[in-house]
Formats: C-alpha cells, sequence, structure tokens
C-alpha cells in the first residue's frame, strides 16, 4: 500500500468517511490511535433515486451537496486530516470531453438493464466472462449497463467512465482514476492480473480510453479545490486519501477477526456473504454456483455473493406506511419472534424481489407459485424475511467453503443487520457457527482506518482487525438446536410446488 506524503494528523485530528449507501448518505469522522477507535456521526442526509422518462436515476447533485454539507459539519469537530468517499458498485457517470458529466447517472435498479446479457457478442458468453472476471452474474453489473447505454447520444459524447466514488473524488479534487475495489465488481476486470482486461473491453467493442488509471486504497487521490474548500470550510489542501471505495470492501477491511479461518457477512440493503481468499476461485463450478471474486485490501479476493439483505424488510415497512401507521421495527420483530417458525420461506435471490414497491405482494405471488402459503400478519412477513435470509447465510456461505476449499470456524455478521437479534440468532442457527455480530459501522470503519494507516497510525490488515475487535461492541450468538428444521425448510426451496406442511 502507497503512504500519503502528509505529516502524521495530530492526536486532535479527524478523518472524515463520506459513506453513501442505497438509501442513505452520511459523513461519520473518527479518531485512531493505540488503542483507540473512536467514530461519531457529523451529518446524515436521504438518499432519494428519481424516476425520469427515461428511467430510474440517482439525484447525484443532491448527494454531492449533502456530502459538501457534512464535511463542514466534520470540520467543527477538529482539524480534518483526511478525507475518504467509499458508496456502493457498478453504477457509473460519463465525462465528456471537458470533463463535465453527461446526464444523470442510472440507478442499477432501472429496467432498462434487462436482457442485456442477452446481447453479447460473440466470445463474450458467461464462461468466457467469468474466466476473466469472475464476477457473480447480476442483470445490473456495469458491463450489462454499459450495452444498453451504447446507443444513446451520450455514449456518442463520453469520453471518461467514473464510477459513484470515483466521480465524487473528481469532483472534490479534480482528479481522475478508478479505484480497483470498485473497478471489480464491473466485470471489465482481470481477477487474475488485477487491472482493467484489455481483452474484455476489447471484444465488447468498449473505448480503453474510458477506463480510467487504477488506485489502490491508501493511494493519494488529491487535495480539495480552491471552491470546495471555501464551500466546507476546509484548508484548501485538505487531503483526499483513496479507501476501498466499495462500501462491501471497506466493511470487510473492519471485520474484527482474530482467526484465521472466518466467513463474513456484511448484512445491509443487501446481504454480502463469503469468504477472504489469497487467489480468486474460476472455475465452472464457481461460476454456476454464481459466486463472484472481488478485489478486497492487500491483494485479498472477497470471494461471495450477493443475496437480497434487509431490502426486502425494509421495502415491506414502506409498503405498509402507505396502508396507515404500523408498529415500529422494534415491535415487528416482537411480532416475529413469536410468529409460527418456518411457515413460509423464500428464496430471496428471486429475481421478482430486485425491484421496488409493494415486496408483500410479490412475497405473496412467489409463496403461491411454491404451494406455501402467505403470511396474515406484519410479523409473520418479517419471520418469513429474516428465516430465509438466515437460510441463504447458510447455503451461501457452506458453498463457498466448498468450493475454495475451507472449513470457517466463525462468521462475522458486520453491518446494520448485526443490530437484528433475531437474523444473528437464526443465521447461527442455521449454519451450526457461532456469530459475533458487528460492528454495525464497519463500512465507515473501514473507511477511516484505511486512511488511518495511509498516515502511518496502524499496521497491516490483521493489526487493523485486532484494533476493532479491541474497541467496538460485540456480541456473540452460539447455535441452538441441531439443523433439523432448517434443513427441512431449506427442502422446501427445491424447484416445483411442495406442501406447506414438508
Amino acid at each position: 500500500m502507497a503512504v500519503n506524503s502528509f505529516d502524521h494528523p495530530a492526536g486532535d485530528a479527524v478523518f472524515a468517511a463520506v459513506d453513501l449507501g442505497a438509501t442513505s448518505g452520511r459523513v461519520m469522522t473518527g479518531r485512531v490511535g493505540p488503542g483507540t477507535l473512536v467514530l461519531s456521526e457529523a451529518h446524515r442526509f436521504t438518499n432519494i433515486p428519481v424516476r425520469l422518462p427515461d428511467g430510474l436515476r440517482w439525484d447525484v447533485l443532491a448527494l454531492y451537496q449533502g456530502m459538501l454539507d457534512g464535511l463542514r459539519a466534520a470540520g467543527r469537530s477538529g482539524p480534518v486530516a483526511s478525507i475518504g468517499i467509499d458508496t456502493w458498485a457498478v453504477d457509473y457517470g460519463l465525462l465528456d470531453a471537458d470533463g463535465a458529466l453527461l446526464g444523470v447517472p442510472f440507478h442499477y435498479r432501472d429496467g432498462r438493464n434487462s436482457g442485456m446479457s442477452e446481447g453479447l457478442p460473440d466470445g463474450c458468453g458467461a464462461a468466457e466472462l467469468y474466466a476473466v472476471s469472475g464476477l457473480q452474474y447480476l442483470p445490473f453489473n456495469t458491463v450489462f449497463q454499459l450495452l444498453a447505454h451504447r446507443s444513446t447520444a451520450q455514449w456518442e459524447a463520453a469520453r471518461t467512465l467514473l464510477l459513484m466514488p470515483d466521480l465524487l473524488v473528481h469532483w472534490l479534487t479534480g482528479s481522475v482514476g478508478a479505484e480497483i475495489t470498485n473497478a471489480s465488481t464491473t466485470g471489465l476486470f482481470d481477477a487474475r492480473l488485477g487491472d482493467w482486461s484489455d481483452e474484455l473491453i476489447g471484444r465488447l467493442g468498449l473505448a480503453r480510453s474510458l477506463f480510467p488509471p487504477l488506485r489502490d486504497p491508501g493511494d493519494p487521490a488529491g487535495t480539495l479545490l480552491a471552491h470546495v474548500a471555501e464551500a466546507t470550510g476546509l484548508p484548501i489542501g485538505t487531503p483526499v486519501t483513496t479507501v476501498a471505495s466499495h462500501d462491501t470492501a471497506s466493511a470487510v477491511v473492519a471485520v474484527p477477526a482474530t482467526e484465521p479461518d472466518f466467513a463474513y457477512v456484511s448484512c445491509g440493503t443487501w446481504s454480502l456473504a463469503g469468504l477472504e481468499l489469497d487467489a480468486p476461485v474460476l472455475s465452472e463450478e464457481s461460476r454456476a454456483s454464481n459466486f463472484t471474486n472481488e478485489r478486497g485490501v492487500d491483494g485479498t479476493v472477497r470471494y461471495l455473493r450477493n443475496i437480497m439483505g434487509m431490502w426486502l424488510l425494509e421495502e415491506c415497512r414502506r409498503a405498509w406506511d402507505r396502508e396507515g401507521p404500523v408498529r415500529g421495527l422494534a415491535g415487528l420483530l416482537r411480532d416475529a419472534a413469536a410468529s409460527d417458525p418456518f411457515a413460509a420461506v423464500i428464496d430471496p435471490d428471486d429475481e421478482a424481489f430486485l425491484a421496488p414497491d409493494d415486496m408483500p405482494s410479490r412475497i405473496d405471488a412467489y409463496l403461491l407459485r411454491t404451494g406455501q402459503t402467505p403470511p396474515r400478519s406484519p410479523g409473520a412477513y418479517v419471520r418469513c424475511v429474516l428465516e430465509s435470509l438466515a437460510l441463504a447465510h447458510r447455503r451461501t456461505l457452506r458453498r463457498a467453503a466448498e468450493l475454495a476449499g475451507r472449513e470457517p470456524t466463525r462468521i462475522h455478521l458486520v453491518g446494520g443487520g448485526s443490530r437484528n437479534e433475531l437474523l444473528c440468532q437464526w443465521t447461527a442457527d442455521a449454519s451450526g457457527l457461532p456469530v459475533t455480530a458487528g460492528p454495525a459501522e464497519a463500512t465507515a470503519l473501514g473507511n477511516i482506518l484505511l486512511q488511518a494507516r495511509a498516515h502511518g497510525l496502524v499496521g497491516d490488515l490483521a493489526e487493523v482487525r485486532r484494533l476493532v475487535a479491541r474497541t467496538q461492541e460485540l456480541r456473540h450468538y452460539e447455535p441452538r438446536g441441531n439443523g433439523q428444521h432448517w434443513d427441512r425448510a431449506e427442502a422446501r426451496l427445491s424447484p416445483g410446488p411442495v406442501p406447506a406442511d414438508a
């Protein structure tokens, strides 16, 4: 990892983490020292997509303004030593020859991506793509989004492609680059070589000049432009440090593992469940099982699957809120705990659950299609979602271990889902492995720790994780029961109608 050529920050200096998720953004501040890791929220703002006549878009200007407001708030906490930015993956902006943004970036849930994988040219079938990129097939992967974009006037004018965190870094500093953990999610990255795949880019007929030079976490990304410094109240020259800009990669940095054989679940809008490896797994079995090989910090590989996560629960709550007041989350979880176990289970990865709006009706349709009875109360829906997620965690981690030749001894569940005691306990019960839950703010912590490491305040990845384990609140869950109920529930997800009492 490159080390920034900055003076080490004074003891009262703070690191600012810009952390943008699918529904909200925030700027967090952190102080790091020997045995010290303190995190505070400086500013939070909503992330509400906008549906325009041509599709679902991110309101990127509102996100940028929220980031500026958050950096101003962060500056009131003390001298800002550095800024790092992480966001979700796959989405991007296109710049013209003058460096101006062409249009409003599309949202990965927009329907334009449907069917794009069927239009791939010869030599770019699923097996050929996986052999190079090792990327899980998802209909919204960047490579498919680009195929949908190529028929537009914007595409003709495009000269540079910047993934979302790189676009925001560009607006702060004027620099152009592509952070490697996020680049690895595009489907245009060579998993073995750790670089853009000129081979795939050429086969797809894309211009290689669209893709900027890669940056590693810890590399300097530039300093604040004068007008940004004025807008935030921060000094001109405040450094921006490259972090693991894919939010999951930052979250995995902050997994408080003290043993080598661990599995992880980064649980928020999505559940990212997998293993940390030294090399990609590019076998046909791995492709058929739809596992992804994404870049981690220090050359590691995040071998995982994307599972539809707490999105299912949040979309249910949004639908119920439109119908009238319902119990808060704590009340819903109490009702879920009191509901009948395994009354209904779903496969969270079914494409029926990808699009927003009216999730309870989508769950009902899935259950009827598979011969099950839909829930009759919000609490029963919540139980269905959480038990199904626990089953998905179990199924995914067991298959990852088989394909990678590993035997994990513990699951670390980090992110917002780690606050959900039912999900944590049921993940332990379903998997038969102990679960350590927390930190909930793993993404922001990973962002800040990588900045601190670039400043020489912490050492290697193992030391970073020991610091997290010593300083953050963690909860531990031991598996209960013998797992037979979970086995029977898993069997009900087999193809074809299955009686509800199987």
